[in-house]
């Protein structure tokens, strides 16, 4: 069944294929949407928000989701009744549907139990209700995302168009309020996670190819497994109509085969090309629209004239005569590129992305690859500093390069939910095991600092000649007089006098250091220097004072404001010994940015691209407008969002009274909406965009969830130490009310239904740990 599927309710459409469809409804950002919808209607059922607001942010969450266009496809990529190729498929929509159906239906009907089924969310497993659907030849049935409702996906009967299988479909169920306007090709359905699907024919969702109308679906063939691809498809056009084809090119490149501009094949460009300008020309158009198609590839072919006649489709010209048609369309005075041409490429793009996605195994750890819309989104710099990274490695890139991103914003100040200014101060730790690719951080982290690398060259090369001036003077010669020059690269083994010195030259800007071994900072700890250091480290967070005072001359005594990002790559061993239990508690854990590289064990070897000079240089233009930054940023879109995402975090932990969340919930934050500072800096607009937001919530959400991972355990039993009545407290009505031997169902019973499987698994796990109750079996406990 050939239908379409999209990124967004904004995006061009493809024809979905059972990779896609599967992706998208495992797609993390699918299953926290749909649950913010959900918990939001709890709170309608609480009476803590109103039925219009419910519906207001249920419209504007559900924009964050992937679609289906069951109707049709739409081989333009324009979701336009006029362009639609009818699937054959109906789609069947009822919601705010009631624990009692309406009482017309017939007990036991098909449609009371989609009802029940819907109500508890729970798949369809009967054998009977399964020939029922697959006797109505519906393929695919779902809770729809505000869990309302559910939605239908099903083969229209022969000779029926929309409307009328609606009404067929709606006799055959016995229920007469389904939603009469869903009739028209264009109309979608929003993608919702795996947990919502209540039944699912695959075989028979894929059988089907596209109709010419819905009313010869008698008359349509239905062959399996046939290529979509634009070019198969023109190339069959051409033969029924008699024309010569287009032979798109297969041209020849490096090491795959294949010419590629930014990992997408000139083919596709031209392919898309070809689809947004009426399709392939006839013999009497064929010269001037080749030129016009050559006009649109040189910009992005560097005006090379033998890269575009390799890539150029020949439409049954001779090489001499394309090799004319090139030269013209070369000559003509150069523009840049076309909007229809970026409009393609990032098209193409996205899809390029879609299906890498769709490929990636599924045991593959997706942890840290970027939601899609969010990838897209990123501005100059952070776009290209993940050319070439591995869809699993993206977020431990993003956490290396955030902090050395903020020392080039180190004029900026910003105001927090607090209402008090603050500095951008970040530091992150990058954890993996060895050899697990960790050396991809330090490659987009030495692309960055380029520059305050070329400006250290020159001033240590004069602190090098005035100590060397010093060195060489005359017993009776005065000294030369201290350069104090700006250093602001340091390595993480200097000392605590040495980047004294460094700080009260810094002339107030920030400085950076980037550690590839954790461990390597761990061996500087002879004589206290360590925890002088981590002292120094907690500062830097919002550049508190810090300074030291010696009798010798020798040593470096002052007071400074502490401006200190850094960067540290580092194995879990390490991370263990530099952060024991003893000192998890002092503040330094919740101030850093945590991110890990995906398990490397038994995997393949990953493949990773090349950025181009021109990435490269994307990257120096993002240094250069957050050099330029400067004063008080005003954002208060962001920091609306991550006031409510804070105070959100702490209901939670309030409700599951989670200290450990509790303590990580505020630090999150706050890196969170630095990186979104930086971000909207990046994109250069006036006012905070959407794509800036959701990154700084995203940025927030990991930050906590990989410091609870990481230091959670620790931290709280610093809290059980300190206090051995912990475990009693704990939820100690609720435990009172527990039966001797109890199951998740009666935990669930006492704490709400709006508790959710996580929190409870939290309450048991830490009623385990601390001795109260002991474990059955996987769903049973007993009180000790």
């Amino acid at each position: 069944m050939s239908f379409g599927i999209a990124l967004s309710v904004r995006s061009r459409v493809r024809e979905c294929t059972p990779a896609l469809f599967n992706q998208v409804v495992d797609n993390e950002k699918t299953a926290r949407v749909c649950a913010e919808i959900e918990d939001a209607l709890e709170r309608v059922k609480r009476g803590e928000m109103k039925r219009e607001e419910f519906e207001e942010y249920k419209g504007e969450q559900k924009k964050q989701l992937a679609i289906f266009t069951p109707h049709a496809t739409f081989p333009k990529g324009r979701r336009v009744n006029e362009d639609a190729v009818p699937s054959g498929l109906s789609m069947y929509d009822v919601d705010h549907i009631k624990p009692t159906p309406n009482p017309s239906t017939r007990e036991g009907s098909v449609f009371q139990r989609l009802v029940e089924h819907t109500l508890a969310k729970k798949a369809i497993t009967d054998e009977g209700m399964i020939a029922e659907l697959k006797r109505l030849g519906i393929c695919f049935a779902h809770v729809t995302p505000s869990t309302e409702g559910f939605r239908l996906f099903f083969v229209m009967p022969d000779g029926m168009n929309l409307e009328e299988a609606q009404r067929w479909m709606s006799d055959q169920l016995g229920d007469e309020h389904y939603d009469g306007c869903v009739k028209d090709l264009a109309r979608c359905s929003f993608v919702v996670p795996r947990d919502y699907i209540l039944y699912l024919d695959e075989e028979e969702l894929f059988s089907l190819t596209p109709c010419p109308s819905p009313r010869s679906l008698t008359s349509c063939p239905s062959p399996r497994g046939e290529g979509s691809n634009y070019s198969q498809k023109l190339s069959l056009q051409n033969e029924e109509n008699g024309q010569q084809d287009i032979s798109l090119p297969s041209p020849v490149g490096e090491g795959s085969g294949v010419r590629l501009f930014k990992g997408i094949p000139y083919s596709s460009i031209i392919a898309e090309w070809f689809r947004r300008n009426g399709g392939e020309p006839s013999e009497g158009e064929r010269n001037v629209k080749l030129h016009k198609l050559a006009v649109n590839l040189r910009a992005i072919c560097d005006n090379k004239k033998d890269l575009l006649l390799a890539i150029m489709p020949k439409c049954g010209l001779s090489e001499t005569e394309l090799k004319s048609i090139i030269d013209s369309a070369c000559k003509e005075n150069p523009k840049g590129i076309s909007k229809m041409m970026k409009s393609i490429i990032d098209e193409l793009e996205d899809r390029k992305g879609f299906d890498e996605e769709a490929e990636d195994d599924e045991d593959s750890d997706n942890t840290n690859t970027l939601p899609i819309n969010i990838r897209r989104n990123l501005p100059v710099g952070l776009k290209e500093s993940l050319v070439g990274v591995p869809k699993n490695m993206q977020m431990p890139v993003l956490c290396a390069v955030m902090p050395i991103a903020a020392t080039y914003a180190d004029l900026v100040s910003v105001r927090y939910c607090d209402g008090m200014e603050q500095k951008l101060g970040l530091m992150s730790i990058i954890l993996g095991d060895q050899a697990s690719g960790k050396s991809v951080c330090k490659n987009a982290v030495d692309i960055w600092k380029r520059q305050l690398d070329e400006d250290d060259a020159l001033a240590r090369k004069r602190e090098e000649e005035w100590k060397e001036r010093k060195k060489n003077r005359k017993a009776n010669e005065k000294a030369p007089e201290d350069p104090k020059v700006l250093i602001r690269v340091l390595p993480v083994t200097v000392s605590c006098s040495t980047l004294l010195k460094r700080f009260k030259n810094s002339c107030d800007h920030t400085l950076y250091s980037f550690g590839e071994e954790l461990d390597t900072l761990r061996k500087t700890n002879g004589a206290g220097s360590w925890s002088s250091k981590y002292d120094i480290y907690r500062l830097s967070f919002d550049r508190g004072e810090w300074g030291q005072d010696y009798n010798s001359d020798q040593a470096e005594s002052g007071v400074v404001r502490v401006a200190y990002n850094w960067t540290m790559l580092g194995t879990y061993g390490a991370m263990r010994k530099c952060f024991k239990a003893d000192n998890i508690e002092n503040g330094l854990s919740s101030r850093i940015l945590v991110a890990e590289m995906p398990d490397s064990s038994f995997a393949k070897m990953p493949k990773y691209g090349k950025r181009t000079l021109e990435d490269e240089a994307k990257i120096q233009e993002a240094v250069n407008v957050l050099r330029k930054a400067n004063g008080l940023i005003d954002t208060p879109r962001l920091r609306k969002a991550i006031g409510d995402w804070v105070e959100e975090k702490r209901v939670e932990s309030a409700k599951d009274i989670d200290r450990v969340k509790d303590i990580y919930r505020k630090r999150a934050a706050v890196i969170g909406f630095r990186c979104g500072v930086i971000f909207h800096l990046l994109s250069g607009k006036a006012k905070e965009t959407q794509a800036c937001v959701d990154f700084a919530l995203m940025m927030a959400e990991y930050c906590l969830t990989q410091q609870i991972k990481t230091f959670g355990e620790a931290l709280q039993s610093q809290y059980v130490n300190g206090n051995t009545e912990i475990g009693n407290k704990h939820n100690s009505f609720v435990f009172d009310k527990l039966p001797p031997i109890f199951t998740t169902d009666d935990l669930r019973a006492l704490k709400g239904d709006s508790c959710k499987a996580n929190s409870l698994r939290m309450i048991t796990t830490r009623w385990v740990r601390d001795g109260l109750i002991k474990k059955i079996d996987y769903r049973k406990w007993e009180k000790r």
